[in-house]
């Protein structure tokens, strides 16, 4: 069968087929033991043919209007004559496990144009809410030939920095008004932000978005700049009216050519290389050890006793340890 075949996917998502695009990344999805060898000879056949787009992570406050923001940057980028990727993590039910999902509807100019690709992901219960492969993700878009890649956070929690971790430029959206237009922003995102824009920069809110551009640079300036070479702006936006876009992909540009001048930008993508290559093994490892007969069999007893306080959580811990040191579990009970 066809299906089974990694040449079938990786012949067509370098052909650009969109439907064996999505078959391809449902795969990459899958938590299915019987696809992870398929999964790992199609990445391996797509990876030289990766790389090359500019991978822009998005985040924002809540009612900042990230979508809108998104369809109406991937507008202008598709008038610029790039190929967009739109990969949008969506928020999992805790309790089912179901997605929203609801990115298409969301985006539906966007979505209805051939040369834009529009991928929402189940979050799941990744830290931070982050798609676990949104990483082999951008790099099968990027085989099948689109040159910008925007990924979306849900904006909770770590989401922030695991998406920073994985792009070559971080913007933050930013909404004016409320007083404080330093609310509800925390100063690690400050910290990691390439630039950050307040939107919604029309109308009578026009002023008030200049304002709070103003509010957002001073903080800055007294935070200081993470990386000498290269000083966050602070910039106004539209989505509705698409005011300010070119400004923002400009700025997103510059950065990329004095990553690239400096050498910086290389050294980034090993560095996410490496930093992904250690996750994975680490939670490789976790995988493995929870299916080990001997865990398996001794670790509901062990956690029944931590719960009941019969034992101490580090004790049952360095119990569950021990089980794959038998010597030195020896050595101990002898000492």
């Amino acid at each position: 069968m066809v299906e089974t075949d990694p040449k079938y996917y990786i012949d067509g998502v370098l052909a650009g087929d969109r439907k064996i695009l999505s078959k391809t990344i449902t795969l990459i999805e899958s938590a299915l033991p019987r696809h992870k060898s398929i999964t790992d000879e199609i990445m391996g056949g797509l990876l030289p043919h990766s790389g090359n787009s500019i991978r822009l992570g998005i985040s924002g406050v809540p009612g900042v209007g990230k979508s809108t923001f998104i369809e109406s940057m991937g507008i202008s980028l598709l008038e610029k004559g790039h190929r967009v990727a739109i990969l949008a993590v969506d928020p999992s039910s805790a309790k089912s496990g179901g997605s929203i999902l609801g990115d298409k509807t969301r985006m539906e100019k966007l979505s209805a144009d051939t040369r834009a690709y529009i991928r929402p992901s189940p979050a799941g219960k990744t830290l931070g809410g982050v798609a676990r492969k949104t990483r082999e993700t951008i790099m099968v878009c990027e085989a099948a030939g689109f040159d910008a890649v925007m990924v979306e956070t849900v904006g909770v929690g770590q989401s922030e920095y695991s998406v920073a971790s994985m792009v070559d430029f971080f913007l933050v959206l930013l909404l004016s008004g409320g007083g404080d237009e330093l609310q509800g922003i925390k100063r690690g995102i400050l910290e990691i932000a390439n630039a950050l824009a307040v939107n919604k920069a029309d109308g009578d809110n026009e002023a008030r978005a200049e304002k709070a551009r103003q509010v957002y640079e001073n903080a800055l300036h007294f935070m200081g700049a993470p990386d000498d070479s290269w000083h966050p702006p602070v910039l106004t936006c539209s989505a509705l009216t698409m005011a300010g876009m070119d400004d923002i992909w400009d700025t997103v540009l510059r950065h990329h050519a004095e990553m690239k001048k400096s050498g910086r930008f290389e050294r980034k993508r090993k560095q996410q290389a490496k930093d992904w290559f250690l996750y994975l093994l680490d939670e490789g490892i976790k995988e493995w050890f929870y299916q080990l007969p001997e865990v398996a069999s001794s670790l509901p007893e062990i956690q029944k006793q931590v719960e009941n306080g019969s034992a101490t959580a580090m004790t049952g811990a360095r119990r569950i340890l021990e089980l794959l040191d038998p010597v030195g579990s020896d050595r101990r009970q002898r000492g």
